[in-house]
């Protein structure tokens, strides 16, 4: 049997040390070349085992006791959930493992209980890595900050990450009250995955790593803990997956990352070989948009070993072969077109070209949404594996698309997003992910009000048009509530007559809720009293009195005496419409005096008034 290197995938929330992580390891400054500190792009870097011996040390052995080695490690860092996308084939994920980076001092936060939810859906084995263990105050470390190496040569890095420390070593040099809080933070960890239906514990407590999640707390920065982390993804690897690591040649396939124009050799294409090994002269077939393309390998380019595809920091070298799994680039005439984050298979005949031909139309087809007739948003992604990423994220909050293509957003998604909206304000919107909003549109929108989102970050995408939701329906709520009628009750205060009629002016206390003027009140009987004219307080008119105060209030119709007297109770009048209103849509509104001052007025109305007796 010959096993490939495992695809490694590196995920986490915003800021939580992904890329900090593999920096670490390769000695290389890849985030602060990214904007912002996120990853942007989709990278790979391989690492070979006699480099992952260095870094492991003695756990090396221990925990990798088998015939059949893994060659090394394929790690793909990548900015959010798109590599779930980018990286899948049929059935679940082209990915063999990820390592689940958290920030040690906050737990798991919304970006990692999803990528978690994303890893459950495609059924890929992780671990988690609890970062910035050195961050723990108290904690007792070696401050060998970080390893810059530029451009020095492989071995001099493979040295520095061969220098990293064993989070098993400073663990020992901890004051006892640093384990316990050492430990606190695992087990909220273990809570959190326990409420997600796995079971996990710290690395060194598990006996049978495929029973239960290894938890590895490192250091990004010091590097401590990069050992054991290491040490756990090649043990699990060589232990539990030799089925899936197989390699086979007679099923050569990759999944394409970025289009790009290389000068003097023309299209290119940044990808990650899964299965077999790719040849200089290989006939290759992958999608475009509205084609399958079938053209020849002109060259075949790879970065160094733990160099980063993206940027690295020595030229890609040429060669004849490449064995998967890896990341390279291939130089071909006629890839111009060719969709990222679709799939890229090696074709030696007719008859399989055919074969494989369906395999893909039938892969891309299904990836695209066109419901012109149903009521949906529309979305724009730069990306097959994008598009699909942002796609289960909208269906999982149950929010209904119209098209979901690649592309920029035109005027014509606006026009389209403009009809939604006459039917549907909150699906009257456009979402874009890393793609233009083009002149035309962006006049277009203006003009219509429709809202367009358009973000490089897939969390803040979704994240952003569902608060935009919220809080357009929470606002429209806010307009519908404040034309109710408040739930009050009030009391005519004796002694304090000041007019008996044209109109009646009296004192009264507000007992429970708020007064407003021109609104109808009714007393115990649920009869009709009259409405609110003025009410004042410390002689100055004043639109609104609250619980506790006391003021002068007058009311058009009634007479002192004869239709009210002092020492009343009055309560807000309320139609049905008003009354259904609250009980539908706004009870979470009211305090708990107001609900039982809305139930009475209830009552007493249903008494009076047969409309009130459907409510």
């Amino acid at each position: 049997m010959t096993l490939r290197q495992p695809v490694v995938v590196v995920l986490g929330h915003v800021d939580s040390g992904k890329t900090s992580l593999l920096d670490k390891i390769r000695g290389t400054g890849v985030q602060a070349r990214e904007a912002g500190g996120i990853t942007q792009h989709i990278g790979a870097s391989f690492f070979p085992i006699e480099t992952i011996k260095k870094i492991t040390g003695r756990l090396y052995e221990r925990l990798t006791k088998t015939d059949d080695q893994i060659p090394g490690l394929l790690f793909i860092d990548t900015p959010g959930h798109e590599v779930f996308a980018n990286l899948r084939s049929r059935g679940g994920s082209a990915a063999d493992i990820a390592i689940v980076v958290a920030d040690i001092n906050k737990g798991f936060e919304p970006q990692t209980i999803e990528s978690i939810e994303i890893l459950k859906k495609r059924k890929v084995p992780f671990v988690v890595a609890l970062n910035k263990v050195d961050m723990l105050s108290g904690w007792k470390g070696k401050k060998k900050g970080d390893i810059n190496i530029g451009k020095q040569k492989q071995i001099k890095r493979a040295a520095a990450a061969a220098s990293l420390p064993f989070i098993s070593e400073e663990i020992k040099n901890q004051e006892s009250h640093i384990l316990t809080l050492l430990d606190e933070k695992i087990y909220t960890v273990v809570g959190s995955l326990s409420r997600m239906g796995f079971n996990s514990e710290a690395f060194w407590r598990i006996k049978e790593f495929d029973k239960e999640l290894a938890i590895v707390p490192i250091s990004a920065v010091s590097g401590v803990g990069i050992p054991e982390l290491m040490t756990v993804l090649v043990g699990l690897a060589q232990q539990y997956m030799k089925k899936r690591l197989e390699r086979h040649d007679d099923y050569i396939r990759g999944i394409v990352l970025e289009i790009k124009e290389e000068q003097g050799l023309g299209p290119s294409a940044n990808m990650i070989l899964i299965d077999g090994t790719i040849k200089q002269g290989d006939m290759i077939m992958a999608a475009k948009r509205d084609e399958i393309i079938v053209t020849k390998v002109k060259a075949l380019l790879l970065p160094k070993p733990l160099d980063e595809m993206r940027d690295p920091r020595d030229k890609f070298r040429s060669v004849n072969e490449v064995i998967s799994a890896a990341g390279l680039k291939i130089v071909s005439p006629d890839l111009e077109g060719v969709l990222a984050g679709t799939p890229l298979y090696v074709v030696k005949n007719k008859e399989e070209e055919n074969k494989i031909r369906h395999l893909i139309e039938s892969e891309v087809k299904d990836t695209f949404i066109n419901n012109t007739n149903s009521l949906g948003v529309i979305l724009r992604c730069d990306t097959v594996g994008s598009l699909e990423a942002i796609i289960d994220m909208l269906k999982k909050e149950n929010i209904p698309i119209q098209t979901a293509d690649i592309g920029n957003i035109t005027r014509r998604d606006v026009l389209a997003s403009s009809a939604v909206k006459e039917k549907d304000r909150y699906l009257g919107a456009i979402l874009g992910f890393n793609v233009k909003v083009l002149d035309d549109a962006k006049r277009e929108s203006a003009e219509r009000e429709v809202q367009i989102f358009n973000e490089k970050v897939i969390y803040n995408l979704v994240r952003n048009y569902t608060d935009w939701v919220q809080y357009q329906k929470e606002h429209a709520d806010s307009i519908i509530f404040n034309e109710i009628p408040p739930i009050c009750k009030i009391q005519f205060l004796k002694g304090f007559v000041f007019r008996r009629n044209d109109p009646a002016v009296f004192g009264a206390e507000i007992l429970v809720g708020k007064l407003r003027q021109k609104i109808h009140i009714i007393n115990e009987n649920a009869a009709k009293v009259g409405i609110i004219h003025q009410i004042q307080d410390k002689g100055k008119n004043i639109e609104e009195a609250t619980k506790g105060m006391q003021v002068a209030i007058s009311i058009r119709g009634p007479t002192i005496g004869r239709q009210i007297n002092e020492g009343d109770i009055f309560y807000t009048d309320l139609n049905s419409r008003q009354a259904k209103l609250l009980i539908e849509r706004f009870q979470h509104r009211l305090d708990e005096e107001e609900k039982k001052i809305f139930d009475f007025i209830l009552e007493s109305k249903r008494k009076s008034d047969s409309a009130f007796g459907y409510i």
